[in-house]
């Protein structure tokens, strides 16, 4: 609850300054009752988010949203989970896999939010933690191509206290492994895990290398001209260029093989190899 619409305009004039042909999603969260404003603002290559939605279509749950509703007013997406959503309103696990398997039902894209507390870093139990929202979110995902992951350090955000970049890596390395343990090696391979923890222009270049990062969930950074440098520490997503990789020695595994049955194997002559097309 930070924003007005004077604050979407001037947000809108800062995103008219960012590059238009970096190979990324740009995607504004904001409240439900500016979504319709916010779209209507921000450049068509911008995506807007909705903060929240409920876990049916329709029906008597005063002060909610339907993703129909977020539909309804030209946008796309959907940020669920959030650890705002889960420590101070108190949404359980299975509230939050409702959702997402609502919103994604319905046709929006979604922001699937997993957070650790301090005292879940204090108490060693940030992984059991985590593991435990990633198994009820992967219950709910019917189609992992329109799921981002975002997981938050919460004692990092707004504290004064900073997540070092291998911190932040390791619990993204354990998320993707945990996708490819758990889901399948392409889901690991393809789907985006994001950061949120105090990400601003002084730190977004450092993290933006971090091997498992794919970008951020910015907070209050996003209302100043910061976003403009973090969106620019963007690159493609590791996920992207770790499943092309693997899809690149997939390719030459394939040849090779290929080779070997045709010219190593007594059987065959050398000129019995033919063409293959549509590899």
């Amino acid at each position: 609850m930070n924003v007005f619409k004077t604050d979407i305009d001037r947000l809108a004039d800062v995103m008219k300054c960012t590059p238009s042909d970096l190979n990324l999603d740009v995607v504004v969260g904001c409240p439900s009752c500016y979504l319709d404003y916010a779209r209507q603002q921000l450049p068509s290559i911008i995506g807007v988010a909705a903060q929240n939605c409920y876990k049916v279509a329709k029906g008597n749950f005063s002060g909610e949203i339907s993703a129909a509703m977020i539909e309804d007013c030209g946008c796309e997406w959907v940020i669920l989970g959030h650890p705002e959503r889960r420590t101070i309103f108190h949404e359980p696990d299975d509230l939050i896999r409702e959702k997402v398997a609502h919103a994604l039902k319905s046709g929006l894209k979604v922001v699937a939010c997993v957070c650790e507390t301090k005292e879940d870093r204090d108490e060693g139990r940030t992984w059991q933690v985590l593991e435990a929202q990633m198994a009820s979110l992967a219950a709910s995902v019917s189609d992992w191509s329109r799921v981002v992951i975002a997981f938050e350090a919460l004692w990092a955000s707004n504290t004064g206290v900073l997540a070092t970049p291998n911190q932040v890596q390791e619990v993204l390395s354990q998320l993707r492994q945990w996708l490819r343990h758990n889901v399948s090696h392409s889901v690991a391979d393809t789907t985006r895990i994001i950061y949120a923890g105090s990400v601003s222009s002084d730190n977004c270049q450092e993290m933006a290398r971090l091997a498992d990062l794919d970008g951020f969930l910015v907070g209050s950074a996003a209302l100043t001209t910061d976003i403009v440098d973090i969106i620019r520490a963007s690159r493609m997503s590791s996920s992207q260029l770790w499943g092309e990789q693997q899809r690149l020695v997939a390719t030459s595994h394939l040849i090779t093989n290929i080779k070997q049955l045709c010219f190593t194997n007594l059987s065959l002559r050398p000129n019995s190899c033919r063409p293959i097309r549509n590899i």
